[in-house]
């Protein structure tokens, strides 16, 4: 299984559902506060040129929002 991090903040809409969808189907992830940490603020900013969350990081490839379909797709959820 590729390694999944999530880069959010605790009251972003999009960032929960995100969350909820991979616990849902029993994906594993790192969860960085990125209203909290600066340092993981400046990676995510760094890693997706976006200031937006939620910045969802699989393997190599770079999500930004909560992109049902993709995240399915890139995690081969169906």
């Amino acid at each position: 299984m590729k390694k999944v991090k999530i880069y959010s903040t605790p009251s972003c809409v999009y960032c929960n559902m995100a969350k909820t969808y991979l616990k849902g189907n029993k994906i594993e992830y790192e969860d960085y506060d990125v209203g909290a940490d600066i340092e993981k603020r400046k990676e995510m900013i760094e890693k997706s040129g976006q200031m937006g969350v939620p910045v969802i990081i699989i393997g190599s490839e770079v999500i930004v929002g909560f992109d049902k379909e993709r995240l399915a797709s890139t995690l081969g959820i169906k």
